[in-house]
């Protein structure tokens, strides 16, 4: 029997760290409602899972918007009859200060980044709860701990997951459901690619960049998005039956010492 049989699982984000743990959960057994707003990205997650032979439903969300989040829930409690695991993963990457971040920027990052999670919550909650609970788990960042210049709406959103995770998972306990977060350092990801090519845009060494970022995690590398979906899936797994509340990092020992030398 595999870990995730007869679970359904509502993902954020069909690239990334949102990929690799749908690809996980699936290849677990799992179900799997997926919502994204690359469509080129959630096309080639529907044929993948498909032709994989899992149960996907892989669809065109904003995941800010609450009744495009409400449908998503229900269409796939619809589809596979109910709703286990949330992870969400879906996240915008905007850089400046608080200064040069515009007020239509900083909003839509908390609504994208927060938002989202007190929606997917709002609405899949009560269906887990028919379920006889569940499991929560949201990406946050080392940013939420630590934080670089010139993130301020990122870094904002990132310590407010680590809030919302703590809120949730004392509000649902008793319910049966599970909330945690994980927090990675430098993951493969598009929002590194973007990081990584900086001001150089297209033109730039992204590899280069990689290993510039690994060179400041302790580990000497930066991490894969399937190692994150690893944890991810444990945190969803009965393994972690008592792990609710907390943040897991996964960061290479990014956060773990000092700058000073």
């Amino acid at each position: 029997m595999k870990d995730f049989d007869g679970k359904i699982a509502l993902v954020t984000g069909t690239t990334g760290i949102g990929l690799a743990t749908a690809r996980r959960l699936a290849a677990g057994g799992a179900a799997i409602i997926a919502c994204g707003i690359d469509r080129a990205a959630n096309a080639a997650m529907t044929a993948e899972l498909d032709s994989s032979g899992a149960g996907a439903l892989v669809m065109a969300v904003d995941i800010s918007v609450p009744d495009q989040v409400r449908d998503a829930v229900t269409a796939g409690v619809e589809r596979f009859g109910g709703l286990d695991i949330i992870v969400n993963s879906a996240a915008i990457h905007p850089y400046g200060t608080a200064v040069s971040t515009d007020f239509d920027t900083w909003n839509q990052t908390m609504s994208v980044n927060v938002g989202s999670i007190y929606l997917t919550a709002h609405f899949g909650i009560p269906e887990m709860i028919k379920r006889g609970g569940g499991a929560i788990v949201n990406v946050a960042s080392v940013q939420g701990f630590a934080c670089q210049q010139n993130v301020a709406a990122y870094a904002t959103t990132k310590g407010a997951i680590h809030t919302l995770t703590r809120s949730l998972a004392l509000d649902y306990a008793r319910s049966g459901i599970r909330v945690n977060s994980v927090s990675p350092g430098s993951i493969r990801s598009p929002i590194l690619e973007k990081a990584a090519r900086g001001e150089n845009g297209t033109d730039a060494d992204v590899e280069a960049a990689y290993r510039r970022f690994g060179e400041a995690h302790p580990i000497g590398r930066i991490g894969e998005p399937e190692e994150v979906a690893e944890l991810i899936a444990f945190l969803c797994s009965s393994k972690a039956g008592f792990c609710t509340g907390a943040d897991y990092r996964i960061d290479g020992g990014l956060t773990a010492g000092i700058g000073v030398k």
